[in-house]
């Protein structure tokens, strides 16, 4: 029997995909999929963003404490492409066989299963949970309202920051094509300092713990 690991698990659907044209429904997917290759780069470990029941999707995420970071990196990515694009996302993590790539509908292990019923949870007006809930599910909630607020400004701002090491503000500026100073308001604006402080607070409890 294959040795168990320890891994996250995010499954999503589009909301809205229903108003939304093929082809724009076909950009969201490519955006995830961008977005998934980013979280690769993270963990130093290959994921791929597997599709399934037309709107719906998954990935697999090999550092569990990078689950949350992950789930904001794909959200940030759909707005910075438009403000129809937006998707609900459900978390879980623990130990479970690691994943067949690329096709993760092969998966069935405990942790899979977890978080695709917890997305079945999801009740409006959230739209991230983490299966489990507890303190851990309380942090995701609230950075669900606050992300869920973001306008497509402050998406493109943030995603590249989302990054476990981000990169400079002006570095940011400059490959978005605008000052410095603009990328600090949109940062301020999205409330990045104090999601970025979390999310250190909370990687570091679990590597602690």
């Amino acid at each position: 029997m294959t040795d168990l690991v320890p891994l996250a698990v995010l499954t999503g659907d589009l909301i809205g995909s229903s108003g939304l044209a093929p082809e724009r429904i076909e950009e969201a997917f490519a955006v995830l999929g961008s977005a998934a290759e980013k979280i690769a780069a993270w963990q130093g470990h290959p994921t791929s963003l597997s599709r399934y029941r037309g709107d719906g999707w998954q990935i697999v995420v090999m550092r569990p404490r990078l689950a949350l970071r992950a789930a904001l990196v794909l959200r940030a990515a759909l707005r910075a492409g438009g403000r129809d694009l937006s998707t609900r996302i459900a978390l879980a993590s623990g130990q479970d066989r690691p994943p067949h790539l690329p096709d993760l509908n092969l998966a069935t292990g405990p942790v899979f299963v977890a978080s695709g019923r917890a997305l079945d949870t999801i009740e409006a007006p959230a739209q991230m949970v983490l299966a489990g809930g507890g303190a851990l599910g309380a942090a995701v909630r609230l950075a669900d309202a606050l992300s869920q607020g973001w306008t497509q400004a402050q998406a493109r701002a943030i995603l590249p920051m989302l990054a476990p090491v981000p990169p400079t503000r002006i570095l940011v500026a400059e490959s978005l094509g605008i000052r410095r100073q603009a990328v600090e308001q949109a940062l301020l604006a999205a409330d990045y300092p104090a999601l970025s402080q979390a999310l250190e607070m909370i990687e570091a409890a679990q590597d602690a713990g």
